[in-house]
């Protein structure tokens, strides 16, 4: 009789919280989140607190928007990066016709440019096969030209943020964010668009491969501009909550956002190749984002070093991720 001893064939203990993480991929980072929370608080004991909760989420919805945009594009492998042109445009334009108009018609006339770029994108990129960087980088420019010819118009007559902007932006209820009654449904729109619907389904079958979707009779061009169309409105909501939580008018009000919203959904474990990713990661890559902005300000570090840390932990941190992520 052998007395042979099989090896145990249990993994061992790292390699099965490598597989628990890339089973529940949102785990890892939650765990971030709570970690950088817990050094902020380490280093500068009180400091969160309701109120500093509260400023946190009301600056982090903005950026979560626009990461939304980023990542039902880049789903499709695309990039859009014409948002921050788009948010822009949206609360400039706002706040100028809002001198003349109710602030209905004021929302309406600034979302009408979105809602344009969007669709010159998506003709672009659907029908005409430019590449999605060059395509939403051309858009960008050219509304970034528009909008300095239109402020010459309107230089004389000021800007006037409409209350219910500012009251979203920047109001308390009962210590919660008023921009969560906007955020909430958006947020949940795009997650049932995403996880519920027939065209959330063809983002990811564009992204994990073109070719074969349009053999499956996916109508290619359809999908990409309905698609960019809906980017560039949300990229205008963005903007108008945005103006509505700094209230003050700038040409360049929405673009420091434009890279933070690809880190976000990067982050969030959204493929920039396409087919992989999702919206409840990226809501949480905001957040880890806007927490990590708050403590490289604690520390105090000059301006230019907080950005090279601020690009290093965010390439580290993705990199650690998709790491986690990929035997999932």
């Amino acid at each position: 009789m052998s007395n042979t001893v099989l090896p145990d064939s249990s993994p061992l203990p790292g390699r099965r919280l490598k597989r628990l993480m890339s089973d529940y991929p949102l785990v890892p980072l939650i765990l971030l989140l709570v970690l950088l929370v817990a050094v902020l608080q380490a280093m500068r004991p009180g400091i969160v607190n309701p109120a500093w909760i509260a400023t946190t989420i009301k600056f982090a919805i903005p950026l979560a928007i626009l990461a939304g945009c980023q990542t039902m594009v880049m789903l499709t492998g695309g990039i859009d990066l014409s948002v921050g042109t788009v948010a822009t445009m949206a609360a400039f334009i706002v706040a100028t016709q809002g001198v003349h108009h109710d602030p209905g018609v004021a929302i309406a006339i600034a979302l009408v440019p979105a809602l344009l770029i969007g669709l010159f994108n998506g003709i672009g990129i659907g029908v005409f096969r430019v590449h999605p960087l060059i395509m939403t980088l051309g858009t960008g420019l050219i509304g970034t030209g528009f909008l300095q010819v239109y402020q010459r118009t309107v230089i004389s007559t000021g800007t006037a943020v409409p209350p219910s902007l500012a009251w979203l932006g920047t109001g308390l209820s009962y210590g919660v964010p008023n921009a969560l009654l906007l955020f909430v449904p958006v947020a949940a729109f795009i997650l049932f668009l995403l996880n519920r619907t027939g065209f959330g389904r063809l983002l990811y079958a564009v992204g994990d491969n073109e070719h074969a979707a349009r053999l499956s009779g996916v109508r290619y061009w359809q999908v990409i501009l309905t698609l960019y169309v809906l980017s560039a409105l949300l990229a205008g909501i963005a903007g108008l909550l945005y103006i509505g939580l700094i209230k003050s008018a700038s040409l360049s009000l929405a673009e420091p956002l434009v890279l933070p919203s690809v880190a976000a959904a990067v982050i969030g474990g959204t493929s920039i190749f396409g087919g992989r990713g999702g919206y409840t990661g990226t809501i949480i890559g905001a957040l880890i984002l806007r927490v990590l902005i708050t403590l490289l300000t604690v520390m105090q570090i000059a301006e230019g070093a907080r950005q090279i840390l601020f690009g290093l932990i965010v390439l580290l941190v993705t990199a650690a991720y998709l790491r986690i992520i990929e035997d999932r």
